[in-house]
């Protein structure tokens, strides 16, 4: 298993904080986000890490890790970037956002799963909305389940039965060899024959990862939710940086 943090965006909503350094570089006491992740990582025996790096990509100086240059970050969103490291995709591997902090009990629930595309997914997600008036709930890329059965991914979502629940994304996934062949097929299908509008997204080439699970949802493929108990924090906003500092 190999491992590979998505490190390619920007953030504007932290303004000056990360006007020339990449999210996943802020340092929670004394550790920045990725130095924490690769820690995690390495104790579950996970070694191979990879980092998709976009915008000041020389910012960054871990040892024994691969680096992947996404040159057109500037181009797509979230999905094209995860993409530029498909070459690493081979025999399966974990992906996480570079802007999330969590306990490694989050991390070891999800490597436990066998199914062939699984999302970690937190089903007490509106209580960590409380204190972030910066990072509206409203903005939360939400999974509707029923009968532990994904049946869509995105914000806003309604539950319409008893029966279903509602939890959020938290941007950790993993994905077996095979679940990953089924994905890059798909995505390049699209990539070279989808025009318009697709899923959420305003093109195909805006889309974000959580449009081409919908998209595998709705062509029949099982995607698989890990419900999370651990503690866990995305740092999006300068009140959420404060909150990372006070709860890790």
């Amino acid at each position: 298993m190999k491992a590979i943090i998505l490190a390619g965006g920007s953030s504007s909503r932290l303004g000056d904080i990360t006007a020339d350094l990449p999210k996943g570089l802020l340092e929670i006491n004394g550790k920045s986000i990725i130095q924490r992740q690769i820690e995690t990582y390495k104790k579950n025996g996970i070694n191979e890490i990879i980092i998709i790096t976009g915008p000041n990509s020389k910012k960054f100086n871990f040892q024994n890790v691969t680096y992947v240059q996404d040159e057109n970050y500037e181009k797509h969103e979230v999905l094209g970037s995860l993409m530029t490291a498909k070459e690493f995709m081979t025999g399966g591997f974990i992906m996480t956002y570079s802007d999330i902090i969590y306990d490694e009990s989050v991390l070891a629930s999800i490597l436990n799963s066998n199914n062939p595309i699984t999302i970690a997914v937190d089903l007490e997600w509106e209580e960590k909305y409380d204190n972030r008036t910066e990072h509206p709930k409203s903005e939360a890329d939400n999974v509707l389940i029923e009968n532990k059965k994904i049946l869509n991914i995105k914000k806003n979502i309604i539950k319409e039965k008893n029966t279903q629940k509602i939890g959020e994304f938290i941007g950790m996934m993993k994905i077996s060899e095979n679940g990953f062949r089924k994905f890059a097929n798909i995505f390049s299908e699209l990539n070279e024959l989808h025009t318009g509008k697709f899923q959420n997204a305003p093109t195909f080439k805006k889309a974000y990862l959580t449009d081409i699970l919908q998209e595998l949802i709705d062509r029949g493929i099982e995607i698989s939710a890990e419900i999370i108990k651990g503690k866990w924090i995305e740092i999006d906003t300068p009140q959420d940086l404060k909150n990372a500092i006070k709860d890790f």
